[in-house]
């Protein structure tokens, strides 16, 4: 999520780089561990790094620190096909967690529903995304008071749409990174390194949208990348507003503000009503 409370950046030496939490949920940096080694499993076959967990325990993880170097079209474009061949690396199902983790996940300090079993999942891809990416987070929102009636109104109609099987194209699901906007994408002399992940089993356009929500340096060559390496779908422009609801909504529940009107210009986008 957009203003972490950490980056992993300084000079590369062996001080290792600690992120904390007191009284975190069980279960909080654990799952964050079980994602990263989730995606390290994609490496081998061209996936994008992502560091190794030097430690865990409740309240907190230990990586390596990463030093950062200014972004290069050449490093977007092999990040492109990185983030293909992580995305190709596949999941069980649309809402799987990651490889030995059995509960939900955390999306900065939102709780993210998973679907564990198979014969748990809710079904095709848009059932999943109504059910576990937006409706929690509208609900948190509206109590929030961060969503007005009529947002509210157009992203139940975005769900019910979702649900009906509007957007379902087939495609497997995808090993997605879950919360992949900028500040979780590291420059580094050896190439992007990826961090702080909601890693789940999803559609790939939602990592794409996530790059889009905040910005990232060289984004259209990291898409054209992509794009040669694992064709997109036709209209996969039009869908990023569509992607991108749920990041806003997650936003809307945590930090107020703007995000809950964000969110509903979204979901209107989507629905094409803007």
């Amino acid at each position: 999520m957009r203003a972490p409370d950490h980056q992993l950046a300084g000079s590369a030496t062996d001080d290792p780089f600690v992120k904390s939490r007191a009284s975190a949920p069980e279960g909080f940096f654990a799952v964050e561990a079980a994602g990263l080694a989730w995606l390290a499993e994609a490496v081998p076959a061209g996936g994008v790094p992502v560091p190794p967990v030097l430690e865990v325990t409740r309240e907190r993880i230990v990586l390596p620190r990463l030093q950062q170097v200014p972004p290069t079209p050449g490093a977007a474009e092999r990040f492109g096909r990185q983030l293909a061949a992580t995305h190709a690396a596949g999941a069980p199902h649309h809402g799987s967690p990651p490889a030995g983790w059995d509960d939900d996940g955390w999306i900065g300090t939102a709780r993210l529903p998973h679907a564990p079993g198979a014969t748990a999942a809710p079904g095709g891809w848009g059932a999943f995304f109504a059910r576990l990416r937006l409706a929690p987070h509208l609900a948190a929102a509206r109590d929030a008071g961060a969503l007005d009636d009529d947002d509210a109104r157009v992203l139940e109609r975005l769900c019910a749409r979702l649900e009906e099987g509007a957007w379902d194209d087939g495609r497997p699901p995808s090993r997605l990174h879950g919360d992949l906007w900028s500040g979780n994408a590291l420059w580094t002399a050896e190439g992007v390194v990826l961090v702080d992940p909601a890693a789940h089993g999803g559609h790939a356009e939602t990592d794409l949208g996530m790059l889009a929500l905040f910005g990232l340096p060289h984004l259209e060559r990291v898409l054209a990348s992509y794009d040669e390496a694992a064709p997109l779908a036709d209209g996969w422009r039009e869908r990023v507003r569509l992607h991108q609801v749920h990041p806003l909504l997650v936003h809307a529940q945590l930090f107020g503000g703007s995000y809950g009107a964000a969110a509903g210009r979204a979901a209107r986008a989507a629905l094409g009503l803007l």
